[in-house]
């Protein structure tokens, strides 16, 4: 391993050991790995000028729309209507409630493309309601926190943009519609494990709702529903790109909470605002400090050191992706999505490519891979913000995560071997080059 490599990991990992938040650990890291490299004269401009080069993408434009789009969602009362229009689908069965919440938190993260967003709209209301049906403290929130990371399968998705991005040679709208089919798959796992948990425990469902009771909800989330229509549809008519799609869904939404479900007033819009540019500063400062951090590893040849060494393990295919899979995990337990992506991007599309898998399976892969390092400690803020919530601790919140985690990771293995999950809509589609 060259200097520059230890110096970037060895100060990386002390800082994030430390409690450094994660976007300065990384920036310091580079910026000692740039004056390791014999960049002293000018480290700082050099770090500068790649932070900037990395957020300078027309595409990355979207991500503040969807942000706001799914602040609006989320204070708009849609969430509401989703659970309603869920309830009366699968509210009948044995633990409807807990399916209930699945397909709901399903529907709003692929609408609003956020999983925190989820579980705190969704969550907000189906934990405290399951609560008062009887339903164990800790197993709602296992259910919210876990099946509110399927929004960042199903499109559209602020992490399908960063991938693409990261990768270079897979469109956003290829990406989006590859993640419909796998998201979909990852909330049955989890359903399934729902469905085991009810039996074993005596939950009931409720009254089996009526045609007129199951198209009334669906009239009211109608609204909510085409939403998803006009985004995809959009892009994949060739309508708009991803970023116009994400301006209509704000505009979209805006008109929604505004005018037709009058759930936020024009008071509300200032904090609103603030809230977007908070929270896309920091991802963009994630997305800049993560950039300048590929680069140094791609001039100190980092990636083709660690592909090397990967394949002078082992040339079975299984093995390696099996490989790369428990290497993702594990760093999604300590680093966010956005510069995990960024920065392993560039490590393990050298060796997928190898092994023949295409580019968009390993994004979906990667993504599905870092969806379950949301509910996992000391990172995982699905978890934290789902323990808060639910007013219960991450300890106790630990065995119930168990199963689902098992179901999350099966679905990951059925992702990462059968490619036709993420390649059969893109195909069909037109968007495979």
């Amino acid at each position: 391993m060259s200097d520059v490599a230890i110096v970037l990991v060895v100060v990386f990992l002390t800082l994030l050991l430390s409690n450094v938040p994660v976007a300065v650990a990384i920036g310091t890291a580079t910026l000692a790995a740039v004056f390791a490299n014999g960049g002293m004269a000018s480290s700082e401009m050099i770090v500068a000028d790649r932070m900037v080069n990395g957020v300078s993408s027309f595409s990355l434009l979207a991500i503040p729309f969807f942000v706001l789009s799914g602040i609006l969602m989320g204070r708009g009362g849609m969430a509401r209507r989703l659970i309603d229009f869920a309830g009366a689908l699968v509210g009948r069965f044995p633990g409807g409630l807990a399916y209930v919440n699945t397909l709901t938190c399903m529907l709003f993260g692929s609408i609003s493309g956020s999983a925190t967003a989820a579980v705190s709209s969704v969550g907000g209301f189906m934990i405290p309601e399951m609560n008062r049906k009887g339903y164990n403290r800790e197993f709602n929130v296992a259910v919210t926190t876990t099946a509110a990371t399927t929004g960042l399968i199903i499109p559209p998705s602020n992490i399908m943009i960063v991938y693409a991005v990261a990768c270079g040679t897979v469109s956003i709208a290829a990406i989006f519609i590859a993640g419909v089919i796998p998201g979909i798959l990852m909330g049955l796992c989890i359903m399934a494990v729902c469905v085991v948990y009810a039996l074993r425990h005596g939950y009931r469902g409720g009254d089996k709702a009526p045609f007129a009771v199951i198209w009334l909800t669906f009239r009211r989330a109608f609204l909510s529903l085409f939403l998803m229509v006009v985004i995809i549809g959009g892009i994949l008519g060739g309508i708009f790109t991803a970023t116009e799609a994400a301006a209509v869904a704000v505009a979209y939404s805006l008109v929604l909470a505004l005018f037709v479900y009058r759930e936020v007033k024009f008071r509300d819009l200032p904090e609103i605002l603030r809230q977007t540019g908070v929270t896309t500063a920091v991802v963009m400062f994630l997305i800049a400090v993560s950039s300048a951090m590929s680069w140094i590893m791609t001039i100190s040849n980092i990636p083709q050191t660690i592909s090397s060494g990967l394949v002078a393990i082992t040339e079975n295919r299984i093995v390696l992706l099996l490989i790369i899979n428990l290497l993702l995990l594990f760093v999604g337990t300590f680093m966010d999505m956005t510069p995990a992506v960024l920065i392993f991007t560039p490590i393990f599309l050298p060796v997928v490519r190898n092994l023949g898998m295409s580019d968009i399976q390993f994004g979906i892969m990667m993504i599905a891979n870092l969806c379950i390092g949301l509910c996992t400690p000391p990172v995982g803020s699905c978890l934290f913000l789902g323990c808060g919530i639910g007013k219960t601790s991450i300890t106790a919140v630990t065995r119930p995560m168990l199963p689902f985690f098992g179901a999350m990771l099966f679905a990951l293995l059925l992702i990462t071997f059968i490619p036709a999950l993420s390649m059969w809509l893109p195909d069909i589609a037109g968007l495979l080059k």
